[in-house]
């Protein structure tokens, strides 16, 4: 009994670490747009090497100045490409997928990628309508947690005609 209670705060400690991160402690990617600011939780607990690869391309200042190239209202907004044309990357190489069970609902940020679930690089989503039908098929990394009426403010189009840009884009650490 003694050796329980012993060990019992290292297991409390050790389920609270397991716990997923709650969005206000969650590193941040800002993004100042054309439209004004979005923000969005990262979740490196669910998806920890899409979160280090878009953390990596912000700090280095590769989404600056990007394009929003695919707009559909009703479903998503997607960016991520330098070229705008949807074809383009990083160059850092693909990333494996980090499916979860997180759904795609309004909010949701999520990973482009061709055919292959082995594919995603640069390019990322933001929902603005439920899409279930991608939930297990692409990686969740984030969620909007201020900024949604600057996503639905986006110009549409595929490509829209005159794209807004993500003018500045960097990451923050959570409770700031």
């Amino acid at each position: 009994m003694r050796k329980l209670l012993v060990l019992l705060p290292f297991l409390f400690g050790a389920l609270l670490m397991s716990l997923p991160t709650p969005a206000d402690a969650a590193p941040r990617l800002v993004i100042e747009t054309s439209k004004g600011r979005i923000v969005i939780a990262m979740m490196p607990e669910i998806a920890p090497k899409h979160v280090a690869r878009i953390t990596e391309l912000a700090e280095e200042g590769f989404y600056d100045g990007v394009v929003f190239h695919r707009v559909i209202p009703g479903f998503m907004a997607q960016t991520g490409d330098p070229t705008g044309t949807g074809r383009g990357g990083s160059g850092k190489g693909k990333l494996p997928a980090e499916f979860s069970n997180i759904p795609f609902e309004r909010g949701v940020v999520g990973m482009a990628r061709t055919r292959d679930p082995n594919s995603a690089d640069s390019q990322f989503f933001i929902m603005t309508a439920r899409a279930p039908h991608l939930n297990g098929q692409y990686t969740v990394w984030g969620r909007v947690i201020e900024g949604m009426e600057v996503v639905d403010a986006l110009a549409p189009g595929e490509p829209p005609a005159q794209p807004d840009r993500m003018i500045r884009v960097r990451v923050e650490a959570g409770d700031d």
